[in-house]
């Protein structure tokens, strides 16, 4: 059973999302360890860049500090490995296209397989126009993470298909960030999902408090919090540990 799948075997998984090198790689590192600990299923890993289209403010500014610190994809594979070293929590890389056909796409796939990545999240590459770098990532093993969206509706079927790992299912249009009310008929689309594939849906965008992760968790597989997570280690910077952990801790608690 891959990573990804065992995040799942045993009920409703959380999933949290960081941004690499925030402050420093090594701080990132040892939250994903703290994270973990604490409940979380299974990390995605954000790759800073300096146009993060989908992102809202609070992963914007991340990105910047990362970016300012000398960050880059490199330096994230970097991450995964020190990672690797003492766990095998599923992770999974949260990038924009530009620094992948800067580093090479057969290149990048190839290095997430030896640094231990699990999966890869592309927002900016649309379903239709992964075909250039889909077999590098089938190749050696990486799963391409796809995104169904509120306006998916003829797509959803046809991208649930294909996918692997995980579905990312956008609970709502527009950036990340932390939201109270949410969009679109999360049930319908979970039901046109199931309906042609058994791979695990997973709720994301603006998740960010218990009752909001109880609730999509009643429905879907998984359910994702991000802007949260990314604000409590802004606030707290390198003495976060107990904040991340307890936050985590009730998030792991509402989904369950």
């Amino acid at each position: 059973m891959s990573r990804i799948k065992n995040a799942f075997a045993d009920g409703k998984a959380l999933i949290a999302f960081l941004t690499a090198g925030d402050p420093t790689p090594e701080d990132s590192v040892r939250f994903v360890l703290a994270m973990e600990k604490a409940g979380a299923d299974l990390i995605e890993i954000g790759v800073p860049f300096s146009d993060p289209v989908a992102d809202g403010p609070v992963i914007m500014a991340a990105d910047q500090r990362a970016l300012a610190g000398g960050i880059n994809l490199k330096s994230v594979l970097d991450e995964v490995q020190e990672i690797r070293k003492t766990s095998d929590i599923p992770l999974v890389l949260l990038t924009y296209f530009n620094p992948i056909f800067v580093y090479g796409a057969e290149r990048f796939f190839e290095d997430c397989r030896k640094a231990g990545a699990d999966g890869v999240i592309i927002p900016d590459l649309p379903f239709e126009e992964q075909g250039d770098v889909r077999p590098y990532a089938d190749r050696c093993g990486v799963d391409m993470i796809q995104l169904v969206a509120p306006t998916s509706k003829e797509r959803i079927q046809r991208i649930a298909r294909a996918a692997s790992g995980f579905i990312y299912v956008v609970s709502s249009m527009g950036v990340t960030g932390m939201r109270d009310g949410m969009q679109g008929d999360l049930k319908e689309t979970l039901r046109q999902i199931r309906q042609v594939s058994n791979v695990p849906a997973a709720v994301g965008f603006g998740i960010h408090t218990e009752e909001q992760a109880a609730l999509f968790a009643s429905e879907a597989d998984g359910v994702i919090t991000g802007s949260a997570v990314v604000d409590i280690i802004a606030r707290h910077g390198k003495s976060v540990d107990d904040e991340l952990s307890d936050y985590i801790k009730k998030m792991k608690k509402a989904v369950r």
